[in-house]
């Protein structure tokens, strides 16, 4: 019997999972436990596969027997449909994991009488649950054990019966039915005594198809109601469940380079915030798969994964093209680092292409995701679509802390610009690439139109793409505008000869200066030997006349002595 089980302040009815991908995220655990199910919808939309997937995913990952019971179906053909997708019924049937009993009936043979009922079934039924101990069991289709039944008060109390005896056996069951004209199923009342009833559909618009489920109802549990796109490939049946638009993912302060130093320097140095989200837009022939390739090939040379959508090169064209420009992303395709998937935009609808992205996202595990351009989308889809497509795409993104680079081709008419697909306001950075025409030259500016949370260049860049890589030059502001190409180039070159002009004149005038400080010292030399000799002159006529002085004075001193000496008389010898 169903079990209810607490989660907080409530009570939840218990749930098996069916393994499917995405299902489980969109009924909160999977089918109700014990109960039946109902998968409706027309020839091809995928219900027999869908049953048959919760069938085998539980016997091998959850360890659960399965009991496939078929009304139109033999088992040989179960096998050989399910086995191109990597399944093999024959395998498990042998391990005791799997019973596949085809039940044939023939409408004439069924008499519409009071006493009719289903009790063959049950017994048939009941042997195949005991023998494996099956807890999940698959009815495909119902329509066919009713076929032959008008009275609607009779096949009402037999899908009771039907419905209630399942649940006296607490298996957890799908019954498949094909939808009816004005309801669910043909016969309008499956849907009701139905526990959960899942609808789905194969469109076709505009020559696209889209597969859709939605679960109509789901008794004692809440689910999702919307539309939700899902896709049959090789690895079976995935479904996407629309992202939550709650805007609660936890964001990273780190930075990671975009592959191009100069642009990196515009976005303060250090790149672009892990885990957003960047568009870069332009005209044709700008370079938006150039500087994309150019971020894939930092992610892988940080050894982080990167997967590559191309909605209009293969991959062998761009691992050639890359080349002429100085990275070679084949080593890195090699090394397992990146992963680049080409295809078609027709090749599916829009649904399908977030499908298969999200599947391949979930599988591969890439820090960063590059999808280039999201405009060849509009082929499938308008605008508005366009942009809800990609609203789920970068908030799935988001709380998986991927980073994400789209490239969108922008159409100039006259003055207006037109393109990105609505998602330049959604996104947290925002490079432009455009057309800088001058002197009959067509050259390519680029500037940062916006980037969330960090300091950014407002200035326009001119970026030019050599075989040696991708680089970022100053533009001249001349006195007609921005000066690129050849006419930066013959600025640079009139700026180099001014400053050879400049640099010869200031040696000369050097040299002047020079030859007029030597005659100059020349003369300071000459007057100062022309004092020293006046100053000698000078000194001398001093010393001789101290001198003369000198020995006058002496000579004076000794007629003074000579007088002295000689003694006074009457003039008389003794």
């Amino acid at each position: 019997m169903a079990r209810l089980t607490k989660n907080k302040h409530e009570q939840t009815l218990a749930k098996k999972p069916t393994g499917i991908t995405g299902f489980d995220e969109i009924t909160g655990g999977g089918l109700p436990e014990a109960r039946p199910s109902l998968i409706c919808g027309e020839a091809g939309a995928g219900k027999t596969l869908f049953s048959i997937e919760f069938i085998i995913r539980g016997a091998i990952e959850f360890g659960e027997p399965g009991v496939i019971m078929t009304f139109e179906e033999k088992a040989d053909d179960l096998e050989k449909n399910v086995l191109s997708l990597g399944f093999d019924l024959k395998k498990l049937q042998k391990q005791g994991l799997v019973w596949i009993d085809h039940v044939h009936i023939d409408r004439t043979e069924i008499e519409e009488t009071g006493e009719y009922d289903l009790d063959g079934l049950f017994i048939r039924l009941g042997h195949a649950i005991d023998s494996i101990g099956a807890k999940r069991v698959m009815l495909d289709t119902i329509e066919n054990l009713f076929s032959g039944l008008s009275n609607e008060g009779i096949l009402r109390a037999e899908l009771r019966r039907l419905f209630g005896w399942l649940k006296e056996k607490g298996v957890t069951t799908i019954i498949t039915a094909e939808r009816g004209q004005n309801s669910l199923t043909r016969q309008g009342l499956e849907e009701y005594v139905s526990d959960c009833v899942i609808l789905l559909e194969h469109r076709v618009i505009n020559h696209i198809s889209t597969r859709l489920l939605r679960v109509v109802k789901y008794r004692g549990s809440l689910h999702g109601t919307n539309e939700y796109p899902f896709l049959i490939d090789e690895e079976g049946f995935s479904v996407l469940p629309v992202t939550s638009l709650k805007l609660d993912n936890n964001v990273s302060p780190q930075r990671i380079s975009s592959g191009i130093p100069t642009l990196d320097a515009m976005l303060g140095g250090n790149g672009f915030f892990r885990g957003s989200s960047i568009l870069v837009s332009g005209t044709a022939g700008t370079g938006k798969t150039s500087i994309a390739s150019y971020f894939a090939d930092a992610s892988c040379k940080r050894k982080e994964r990167c997967l590559y959508f191309a909605f209009e090169e293969s991959p062998k064209q761009i691992t050639r093209n890359m080349k002429s420009i100085g990275i070679d992303l084949q080593k890195h395709v090699d090394a397992g680092l990146l992963e680049i998937h080409s295809s078609r935009p027709t090749l599916y609808g829009l649904e399908m292409h977030l499908v298969a992205m999200h599947k391949v996202i979930k599988k591969f595990k890439p820090r960063t995701v590059i999808i280039d351009p999201i405009t060849n989308l509009i082929t499938i889809g308008s605008m508005s679509e366009v942009k809800s497509m990609l609203i789920r795409l970068i908030d799935f993104l988001q709380s998986e802390n991927i980073t994400v680079i789209f490239t969108a081709l922008v159409f100039e008419k006259e003055a207006t610009t037109q393109t990105d697909e609505g998602v330049s306001s959604l996104v947290d950075a925002w490079v432009l690439v455009r057309d800088l025409e001058s002197n009959g030259e067509r050259n390519r500016g680029i500037y940062i139109m916006k980037s969330r949370g960090m300091e950014h260049s407002n200035q326009v860049r001119e970026f030019v793409i050599r075989d040696t890589g991708l680089e970022l030059i100053d533009v001249y502001q001349g006195p007609n505008g921005i000066l690129v190409g050849s006419a930066r180039r013959a600025q640079e070159l009139t700026e180099a000869t001014g400053m050879e002009l400049r640099t010869h004149a200031m040696s000369r005038k050097d040299r002047e200066v020079e030859r007029k400080r030597m005659v100059l010292e020349a003369k300071i030399a000459s007057l100062r030997e022309e004092f020293e000799s006046v100053q000698d002159e000078l000194n001398r006529t001093f010393l001789e006349e101290e001198l003369t002085n000198s020995i006058m004075a002496k000579n004076r001193q000794d007629l003074s002595n000579n007088r002295t000496n000689r003694k006074p008389g009457n003039g008389k010898r003794k």
